[in-house]
């Protein structure tokens, strides 16, 4: 169990750096991070239900799908399909209460084939990780809604959406600036983890 644990952590962590990496590669006034400054992303990162009117701007919408695109996957085959969602009337259907949702979905005809099909859900899990987190620290608030494994809800998605067969929605993120500031909760609990074996 330790080894999950550790990996699990290990991903997240190489997840947000990789993020501060491209940012600070793609604008020269972001400062190259520190272990601390991802330390503190991923800590101080919290869900965020309440949104301000205001619109996301494009560029910020790009910056935090291409931290999605940046996340691990399994033999790189990156099975995610992202849907951009900002129009008043599809965030109605979504009922959604913000300016912009980005659902995160797996496309399967880019899924790994046998066995390992069901990977494509830790790939497009990760690249949601990522998001939450680039949104967090471009001054913006999400919160991720699942979607899968319900039939009635992936169904739901699919038909507002128009999403094809081998499209599988994931979850929805919705996305703004934070209306609200709830306290990030501290869920480190020494007694999940475990060394070497149960």
């Amino acid at each position: 169990m330790k080894i999950s644990v550790i990996l699990n952590v290990i991903l997240l962590l190489l997840s947000a750096a990789l993020l501060w990496l491209y940012m600070a590669q793609k604008d020269k006034s972001i400062p190259a991070p520190s272990t601390d400054d991802a330390l503190e992303n991923i800590s101080s990162r919290t869900s965020i239900r309440r949104y301000t009117s205001a619109p996301v701007e494009d560029e910020k919408i790009e910056k935090m799908l291409r931290a999605g695109m940046a996340a691990p996957t399994a033999m790189n085959r990156q099975p995610w399909a992202m849907v951009v969602v900002n129009d008043p009337s599809q965030m109605e259907a979504l009922r959604c209460d913000a300016p912009l949702a980005i659902v995160v979905c797996g496309d399967m005809e880019r899924a790994i084939g046998g066995e390992a099909r069901d990977f494509w859900i830790q790939d497009a899990s990760a690249a949601s990780q990522n998001i939450l987190l680039a949104a967090h620290s471009l001054g913006l608030g999400a919160v991720w809604r699942g979607v899968y494994p319900i039939p009635p809800r992936i169904q739901e998605v699919k038909d507002v959406l128009g999403l094809p067969e081998n499209i599988i929605p994931l979850n929805i993120i919705t996305i703004g600036y934070p209306d609200e500031s709830p306290t990030p909760k501290d869920k480190w609990n020494p007694e999940n983890v475990h060394y070497n074996r149960w």
